[in-house]
């Protein structure tokens, strides 16, 4: 037998993407990433985070109003106020941007759009989760 007929070549179809991210991003035909990788947006994580630290410190009394937390963060009030409503998404959309499941089109822009309270109204509001 020759060395070309031990040979087998296998051919998968892969997309490589660069998220907002900036990481470089393998996808599988059907557009999923690969278990064990994740397409968490760092800015949406960090934003989510900033913003349940920002309640935080409001809710155990350290800042009365938003404006003595932003002229301690030395940010914008009306970002401070913006920021902060992301601690009123439904849990389920939270934990999809933890865990990097959150559509693509989501960003930390149409997130600081306003939106409805309602949980279920929010779930339906963003699609793809």
């Amino acid at each position: 037998m020759t060395a070309a007929a031990q040979m087998l070549t296998v051919r998968v179809p892969l997309a490589v993407r660069k998220p907002r991210s900036g990481q470089k991003l393998i996808l599988t035909p059907g557009g999923m990433a690969p278990r064990g990788t994740t397409a968490a947006d760092t800015t949406l994580v960090k934003a989510l985070a900033r913003a349940f630290r920002w309640r935080r410190m409001m809710e155990a009394g350290g800042y009365r109003t938003i404006d003595e937390l932003a002229a301690a963060e030395k940010i914008n009030s009306s970002y401070v106020s913006r920021l902060l409503r992301l601690t009123l998404l439904a849990p389920d959309i939270v934990e999809a941007i933890l865990d990097g499941r959150q559509p693509s089109d989501m960003t930390l822009a149409l997130l600081m759009q306003p939106f409805g309270v309602l949980w279920a109204e929010q779930s339906q509001g963003f699609q793809g989760l």
